[in-house]
Protein backbone atom coordinates (compact mmCIF):
# COMPACT_ATOMS: atom_id res chain seq x y z
CA UNK A 1 0.00 0.00 0.00
CA UNK A 2 1.07 3.56 -0.42
CA UNK A 3 -0.04 6.35 1.87
CA UNK A 4 -0.76 9.88 0.68
CA UNK A 5 2.48 10.93 2.40
CA UNK A 6 4.37 8.20 0.53
CA UNK A 7 3.06 9.52 -2.77
CA UNK A 8 4.20 13.03 -1.79
CA UNK A 9 7.66 11.72 -0.80
CA UNK A 10 7.84 9.83 -4.11
CA UNK A 11 7.11 13.03 -6.04
CA UNK A 12 9.43 15.19 -3.92
CA UNK A 13 12.41 12.86 -3.88
CA UNK A 14 12.20 11.40 -7.36
CA UNK A 15 11.20 14.68 -8.99
CA UNK A 16 8.09 13.45 -10.75
CA UNK A 17 4.59 12.22 -10.03
CA UNK A 18 4.26 8.65 -11.23
CA UNK A 19 1.60 8.52 -13.95
CA UNK A 20 0.37 5.02 -13.18
CA UNK A 21 -0.12 3.88 -9.60
CA UNK A 22 -2.15 0.84 -10.68
CA UNK A 23 0.49 -1.34 -9.03
CA UNK A 24 -0.60 0.01 -5.62
CA UNK A 25 -3.82 -0.60 -3.72
CA UNK A 26 -4.97 2.56 -1.98
CA UNK A 27 -6.65 2.58 1.41
CA UNK A 28 -7.65 5.62 3.36
CA UNK A 29 -5.48 6.15 6.41
CA UNK A 30 -8.42 5.39 8.72
CA UNK A 31 -9.76 2.39 6.75
CA UNK A 32 -9.59 -0.32 9.38
CA UNK A 33 -11.52 -2.67 7.07
CA UNK A 34 -8.36 -3.20 5.00
CA UNK A 35 -7.48 -6.90 5.03
CA UNK A 36 -4.12 -6.37 6.76
CA UNK A 37 -5.77 -4.48 9.66
CA UNK A 38 -6.76 -7.82 11.18
CA UNK A 39 -4.76 -10.84 12.23
CA UNK A 40 -7.18 -13.02 10.28
CA UNK A 41 -5.73 -11.44 7.11
CA UNK A 42 -2.70 -13.72 7.47
CA UNK A 43 -0.18 -11.29 6.05
CA UNK A 44 3.18 -12.46 7.33
CA UNK A 45 5.48 -9.49 6.66
CA UNK A 46 5.12 -5.72 6.80
CA UNK A 47 7.77 -3.29 5.61
CA UNK A 48 7.43 0.38 6.46
CA UNK A 49 9.79 2.27 4.20
CA UNK A 50 10.53 4.98 4.99
CA UNK A 51 9.45 4.81 8.62
CA UNK A 52 9.34 8.23 10.22
CA UNK A 53 10.24 8.59 13.86
CA UNK A 54 6.64 9.68 14.48
CA UNK A 55 5.30 6.42 13.04
CA UNK A 56 7.97 4.45 14.88
CA UNK A 57 7.01 6.15 18.15
CA UNK A 58 3.31 5.45 17.69
CA UNK A 59 4.02 1.79 16.96
CA UNK A 60 6.31 1.53 20.00
CA UNK A 61 3.62 3.16 22.15
CA UNK A 62 0.88 0.86 20.88
CA UNK A 63 -1.02 3.78 19.38
CA UNK A 64 -2.99 2.38 16.44
CA UNK A 65 -4.50 5.64 15.27
CA UNK A 66 -4.19 5.02 11.52
CA UNK A 67 -3.98 2.10 9.13
CA UNK A 68 -0.19 1.89 9.10
CA UNK A 69 0.13 1.78 12.88
CA UNK A 70 -2.85 -0.59 13.19
CA UNK A 71 -1.34 -2.97 10.63
CA UNK A 72 2.03 -2.83 12.43
CA UNK A 73 0.27 -3.57 15.73
CA UNK A 74 -1.42 -6.58 14.11
CA UNK A 75 1.87 -7.88 12.71
CA UNK A 76 3.53 -7.63 16.13
CA UNK A 77 0.64 -9.16 18.06
CA UNK A 78 0.51 -12.09 15.65
CA UNK A 79 4.30 -12.58 16.02
CA UNK A 80 4.90 -11.92 12.35
CA UNK A 81 7.71 -9.94 10.70
CA UNK A 82 7.69 -6.12 10.98
CA UNK A 83 10.56 -4.27 9.29
CA UNK A 84 10.81 -0.55 9.98
CA UNK A 85 13.25 1.24 7.70
CA UNK A 86 14.15 4.35 9.63
CA UNK A 87 15.98 7.01 7.69
CA UNK A 88 15.97 10.06 9.91
CA UNK A 89 19.24 10.97 11.60
CA UNK A 90 20.63 11.72 14.04
CA UNK A 91 18.69 9.75 16.64
CA UNK A 92 17.77 11.14 20.00
CA UNK A 93 17.26 9.00 23.10
CA UNK A 94 13.49 8.81 22.53
CA UNK A 95 14.10 7.39 19.03
CA UNK A 96 16.55 4.83 20.39
CA UNK A 97 14.16 3.77 23.17
CA UNK A 98 11.33 3.40 20.63
CA UNK A 99 13.60 1.29 18.44
CA UNK A 100 14.44 -0.84 21.47
CA UNK A 101 10.75 -1.28 22.30
CA UNK A 102 9.88 -2.40 18.77
CA UNK A 103 12.88 -4.74 18.69
CA UNK A 104 11.87 -6.28 22.02
CA UNK A 105 8.34 -6.75 20.62
CA UNK A 106 9.78 -8.74 17.72
CA UNK A 107 10.17 -6.03 15.10
CA UNK A 108 13.27 -5.33 13.05
CA UNK A 109 14.76 -1.86 12.82
CA UNK A 110 16.73 -1.50 9.61
CA UNK A 111 18.18 2.00 9.23
CA UNK A 112 18.37 3.16 5.62
CA UNK A 113 22.15 3.10 5.84
CA UNK A 114 23.84 2.12 2.60
CA UNK A 115 26.80 -0.23 2.50
CA UNK A 116 29.86 0.27 0.35
CA UNK A 117 31.75 -3.01 0.51
CA UNK A 118 30.07 -4.07 -2.75
CA UNK A 119 31.68 -1.01 -4.36
CA UNK A 120 28.51 0.58 -5.78
CA UNK A 121 29.19 2.64 -8.91
CA UNK A 122 26.09 4.84 -9.10
CA UNK A 123 23.69 6.49 -6.67
CA UNK A 124 21.14 3.84 -7.71
CA UNK A 125 23.63 1.12 -6.75
CA UNK A 126 24.05 2.78 -3.35
CA UNK A 127 20.27 2.87 -2.86
CA UNK A 128 20.02 -0.78 -3.88
CA UNK A 129 22.31 -1.76 -1.01
CA UNK A 130 19.49 -0.69 1.33
CA UNK A 131 16.70 -2.15 -0.81
CA UNK A 132 18.52 -5.48 -1.12
CA UNK A 133 19.04 -5.66 2.65
CA UNK A 134 15.35 -5.01 3.31
CA UNK A 135 14.26 -7.61 0.75
CA UNK A 136 16.68 -10.11 2.32
CA UNK A 137 15.19 -9.41 5.76
CA UNK A 138 11.71 -9.96 4.34
CA UNK A 139 12.77 -13.37 3.04
CA UNK A 140 12.83 -12.74 -0.70
CA UNK A 141 15.28 -14.76 -2.77
CA UNK A 142 17.14 -12.01 -4.61
CA UNK A 143 20.31 -11.68 -6.61
CA UNK A 144 22.45 -9.37 -4.49
CA UNK A 145 26.03 -8.92 -3.38
CA UNK A 146 27.00 -11.53 -0.81
CA UNK A 147 30.02 -11.07 1.41
CA UNK A 148 32.71 -13.60 0.59
CA UNK A 149 31.15 -14.66 -2.71
CA UNK A 150 32.22 -13.94 -6.26
CA UNK A 151 31.39 -10.42 -7.51
CA UNK A 152 29.52 -11.92 -10.48
CA UNK A 153 26.30 -12.01 -8.43
CA UNK A 154 26.33 -8.22 -8.20
CA UNK A 155 23.64 -6.34 -10.14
Amino acid sequence: MMSANARYVWKTELGYDHDDYSFVQYYEKDDFTAPFASGSGRYNTMIIIPCSMGTLGRIAGGISNDLVTRAADVILKERRKLICVARETPYNLVHIKNMETITMAGGIICPATPSFYSRPQTIEDVAYTVVDRVLDLAGFDINAFRWGQDDSTKK
